[in-house]
């Protein structure tokens, strides 16, 4: 699955209709976003990854979302499970997004200290 632009009107909807996602925020002066933003992409195409909705959200153009995950800095993930912002945090390097993502998929996130979105 290709990686879809998203603003804050559109997020709220797109993480309750699909089970998992991934959001990169990102700024455009970020050398390091876009490194990233090769990888992620990447990332998204590749079949083990098939069930995951990958966003790519620009942090200042969407400043709600960038607030309500407490982005603290660029290319900044976080990940929804049934609508509910479950993990975020900085990644810089691939095996670390690949392991976010892995704990995506394992269900291994305990909801009842989730943030409802």
């Amino acid at each position: 699955m290709a990686v879809r632009k998203a603003t804050d009107a559109e997020l709220r909807i797109l993480i309750h209709a699909n089970e998992k996602v991934v959001v990169k925020f990102t700024k455009k002066d970020c050398v390091i976003c876009e490194r990233m933003g090769v990888t992620y992409s990447r990332l998204s195409e590749e079949k083990e990854f098939k069930d995951i909705t990958f966003l790519l959200m620009d942090a200042i153009e969407n400043p709600v979302s960038a607030k309500e995950v407490h982005l603290t800095g660029t290319p900044f993930f976080a990940i929804y499970q049934k609508g509910f912002l479950t993990k975020c945090k900085l990644i810089s390097v691939e095996d670390e997004l690949i392991d976010f993502l892995h704990e995506l998929l394992s269900n291994s996130h305990n909801f009842k200290t989730s943030y409802p979105v």
